[in-house]
């Protein structure tokens, strides 16, 4: 597959973070394989998370090839290039149809993104999983990889302005060791270990997060378990 939009995207993105001086860190990123198809499951918290989940895979020299809806392949701007990225559209209406392409993508040695939770989570907590990642790696026979992002809800989130202009703002990247559903397996609890294996891994991040609030703030990007005042998961 020629890569001729992939790499000129990474290279630009990677100026932007460095114009930003945003504190990138990346944990654990030996347990993104380097060969064969997998699927990446990432938590999400911004508009922005499949760029900094897709950094993530990076250091194993891999493209991750994300599941998106539809409408995005239809804008003028974003679709030639996530087209160009070969990325795999979503229609809600059709959605076998995407989940054959993925399982068909994985199956032939390509790195599948999903984000599990469907939507962004406002809580800034693990919301429940959709089965679908769980699915799809036990049908192409693939190892199923978490990734937990924390700080790129700061720069741009559901029901915030963007601030795409921030500067020195850290992230997290955090990966976890792979897991390897079985077609046997029991898909909900499969997806509730993931789901738990996911939360411990933003728990992690956010624990490793250099910035704090200072006395008496209660900053809209923490979660309320941590003292801030983004909603409760219910």
């Amino acid at each position: 597959m020629a890569e001729l939009v992939y790499p000129p995207v990474v290279a630009a993105c990677k100026t932007m973070f460095r114009v930003l001086d945003l504190r990138i860190r990346l944990v654990d990123t030996e347990h993104i394989p380097r060969t064969g198809g997998a699927v990446i499951a990432c938590n999400h918290v911004s508009y922005l998370d499949f760029i900094f989940c897709g950094l993530g895979a990076l250091p194993a020299d891999r493209y991750v090839r994300f599941m998106a809806k539809q409408q995005i392949f239809e804008h003028r701007i974003a679709g030639p290039l996530m087209r160009g990225m070969h990325h795999i559209p979503v229609d809600r209406e059709a959605g076998q149809a995407s989940y054959d392409e993925a399982v068909d993508r994985l199956r032939a040695g390509q790195v599948v993104g999903v984000f599990p939770e469907a939507t962004i989570s406002r809580s800034f907590t693990v919301k429940g999983l959709k089965t679908g990642a769980v699915r799809m790696a036990a049908d192409a026979g693939v190892p199923l990889v978490p990734i937990a992002l924390w700080g790129t809800q700061r720069l741009w989130t559901k029901g915030r302005p963007r601030k795409l202009a921030q500067r020195h703002v850290p992230v997290e990247i955090h990966v976890g060791a792979a897991s390897y559903p079985d077609p046997g397996d029991d898909v909900a609890g499969a997806t509730d270990d993931l789901r738990a294996r996911m939360q411990t891994l933003l728990d992690e991040a956010q624990r490793a997060y250099p910035d704090a609030p200072g006395e008496g703030e209660q900053p809209w990007w923490l979660p309320a378990h941590l003292g801030g005042a983004a909603p409760l998961p219910e």
